[in-house]
């Protein structure tokens, strides 16, 4: 069938981000919204705009038969979920499917065995993805665990099995700590994520966050385009992100990029996804797939100059892949930078009316964001309210283009977390791409001493 109309099911800059793909494709938007959203930009360019709910996302964008009624009453041919919401949600996929809806994701089953990150961990071991040694699933038994860590050395990581975001998560150094900390780590899983259900790792200590993005069309053709270095995070939140990493050679991403496109291939998975691992000593380690689009997802257009949404909404109308991968070229460098309504060092969330807004503009500057003078940021929702996107032809040309946009990026009324982002430009250890995922936490400490 052919999409002439899509439902955009999120908020903020990314559905902006779908609304403008879909417009330059001649195709018509609907955005939902919660009573909260109701001035914000996606609101008031979209074709059509559906409320959907108070403000609380549970009642809102959370909500499966309010969106599905949307999409149904708006006459929708597809449903785009942007990133997080109901991005990863097989159920909510296979519902919008059953509603004879495109859904603009992957296929629900690969949502479901890439959700679960024991599955995952299985499932990408069989398709040949480097793995980190570890249990081979779940681990219920101290003494097992005892035993699984005695095996792979220690030190060692506890995770939990379903959800994210460093919760559920214990490093144990020593024998005698394993099975307090087992605990402790499934106590924080359940009610965190309703799931107890922990394994175990080898614990990597200085390692880089580096992931790969793959497309494929779910006939078994994929395409990797390369990857993203994302080590710079706080609290397992990822701050500033670039590509191509500056520690991989030519050769491991040729290598690299071939593995997790075959594994794709293998998989007969459909449309855009991240495979996600943690590198270091030049051994690359399975952490995670992401079965949707990324926000740093901006970085790889500039290096590629192929269009990612563009690419998810034509793979979900049946098309085939736009590129092969002998035909893509990998130019330059990129930088993005995570604009956060918050205070630039305690990282309290900072909400309240846009006083005055000016935009970095200039060559190979991109900001992705729905602010406007007058935008009143809501409470209820993340802190991220733009992305600066610097493209430079080389890394140090980069840089110093984004110390300019960081320059004029002028965000009143609200804190955000720009001059944090000046300061990182200016460290030796930025600048000379010698930092891993515990870095920005660590210099953060030095500066409050």
């Amino acid at each position: 069938m052919a999409i002439n109309r899509i439902l955009i099911a999120n908020r903020g800059e990314i559905a902006l981000r779908i609304h403008r793909a879909a417009h330059e494709m001649g195709i018509e938007t609907v955005a939902v919204h919660s009573t909260a959203d109701a001035d914000a930009m996606h609101v008031r360019l979209a074709d059509h705009a559906v409320c959907i709910g108070p403000p609380a996302a549970a009642e809102s964008y959370l909500n499966h038969a309010a969106i599905i009624s949307a999409a149904e009453v708006a006459g929708c041919d597809a449903i785009h979920p942007g990133y997080g919401f109901l991005s990863e949600n097989a159920r909510f996929a296979e519902k919008v499917e059953a509603h004879d809806i495109a859904w603009i994701g992957p296929k629900p089953e690969h949502i479901v065995t890439m959700g679960d990150k024991v599955q995952a961990k299985k499932t990408a071991g069989e398709l040949g993805l480097p793995l980190v040694p570890g249990s081979d699933g779940a681990v219920s038994d101290p003494e097992e665990g005892r035993k699984i860590a005695s095996e792979i050395g220690y030190p060692v990581i506890i995770k939990a099995a379903s959800g994210g975001g460093g919760r559920g998560m214990k490093v144990c150094e020593s024998e005698d700590k394993i099975e307090s900390l087992m605990s402790q780590a499934g106590s924080e899983a359940k009610a965190a994520f309703g799931d107890a259900t922990v394994y175990i790792e080898k614990y990597l200590g200085n390692p880089r966050h580096i992931e790969f993005q793959v497309f494929g069309d779910g006939n078994g053709n994929a395409i990797h385009l390369g990857e993203r270095d994302c080590s710079l995070q706080r609290r397992h939140q990822k701050v500033l992100e670039e590509a191509p990493s500056p520690v991989i050679s030519d050769e491991e991403r040729e290598r690299m990029g071939e593995v997790c496109a075959q594994a794709m291939r293998d998989m007969g998975y459909r449309g855009a996804g991240t495979i996600e691992f943690l590198w270091e000593d030049g051994e690359f380690y399975f952490i995670e797939m992401n079965t949707r689009l990324q926000v740093e997802h901006p970085v790889t257009e500039a290096i590629t100059g192929v269009d990612l949404v563009r690419e998810q909404i034509r793979i979900a109308d049946g098309k085939p892949l736009s590129v092969a991968q002998k035909d893509l070229e990998f130019r330059g460098h990129a930088i993005e930078c995570r604009i956060n309504a918050e205070d630039p060092f305690t990282f309290a969330p900072s909400p309240g009316k846009v006083t005055y807004y000016h935009p970095a503009g200039g060559m190979h500057v991109r900001v992705d964001s729905g602010l406007y003078a007058g935008y009143s940021i809501p409470p209820y929702y993340d802190s991220m309210i733009a992305k600066l996107i610097v493209y430079g032809r080389d890394r140090e040309g980069c840089i110093m283009r984004l110390r300019r946009a960081l320059e004029e990026m002028v965000v009143e009324g609200v804190k955000t977390n720009i001059p944090l982002h000046r300061e990182l430009l200016h460290q030796k250890d930025v600048l000379h791409g010698d930092y891993s995922i515990k870095w920005l936490e660590e210099w953060l400490e030095s500066r409050e001493d």
